[in-house]
């Protein structure tokens, strides 16, 4: 396996290519995500502001959006985010190229953020998730919540269980493989791609933190947030929490 770059690296060399297909049908993912915010009542209130963290290519920012949500979209690749205004047409959203963590400069105190899939993992370490959601609950306006989704990996994966198909087609194969270490899983995403009738191969590994439901849960009871939702969503600890 080759070293792990970061994960703006990974995203901008590797994974942004094909992304896309990866998540699947956009128009059903963007549906799932409509429904869990009618399911929770999630709407706008306030001000109406939403941050959406790690936005992609929209999959979260337009169900916002349709939802009544000024949203304002922040993510560090430059062709996921061209993507999400091709998808977005023509609705109140303001796209941003930047670091979720820098979610203070994006000059708005929003009612709403949202750090969906497993955008949390791409911090850097388990003190930078605990300064990221203290900076989060200080950019939050009073009464304000936040929906986080990640995956749980406290628990390591061992043998073939470190190897995961992703996803295949006709024309692609792609492949997870993670090894774990104390503080980090390190994951390596590998792509075979057939051009001109010969399969290629490139892959890419990158470092997440490993995170823990009950750590997330920790640090946002920590900053005062009351957790109102906490559930297994397709493979995803997923959360609701009010700031007060």
């Amino acid at each position: 396996m080759s070293s792990p770059v970061s994960p703006k690296e990974h995203y901008a060399n590797h994974l942004a290519g094909f992304y896309s297909w990866m998540t699947g049908d956009f128009q059903e993912s963007a549906r799932r995500f409509k429904a869990f915010l009618v399911e929770h009542s999630l709407k706008p209130g306030s001000n109406k502001i939403a941050i959406d963290l790690g936005a992609g290519h929209g999959i979260q920012s337009i169900p916002l959006a349709e939802t009544g949500f000024d949203v304002f979209a922040v993510d560090f690749n430059q062709h996921l985010l061209d993507e999400l205004r091709f998808n977005a047409g023509d609705l109140p959203i303001t796209i941003r190229n930047a670091d979720i963590r820098a979610i203070e400069d994006v000059g708005v105190s929003p009612e709403l953020i949202v750090c969906c899939g497993d955008t949390l993992a791409h911090l850097e370490s388990k003190n930078d998730l605990g300064k990221f959601i203290a900076d989060v609950s200080r950019t939050l306006v009073n009464g304000g919540k936040v929906i986080f989704s990640f995956r749980d990996y406290s628990a390591p994966a061992a043998g073939s269980t470190r190897i995961i198909p992703v996803k295949s087609g006709d024309d692609r194969i792609l492949t997870c493989i993670l090894i774990y270490d104390a503080d980090f899983v390190n994951v390596t995403d590998l792509l075979y791609e057939r051009k001109n009738d010969q399969w290629q191969m490139r892959a890419s590994t990158y470092r997440k933190i490993r995170l823990d439901t009950n750590e997330v849960l920790g640090l946002l009871t920590l900053n005062r947030f009351s957790i109102t939702y906490s559930a297994d969503v397709n493979g995803l600890t997923t959360i609701i929490a009010i700031k007060p």
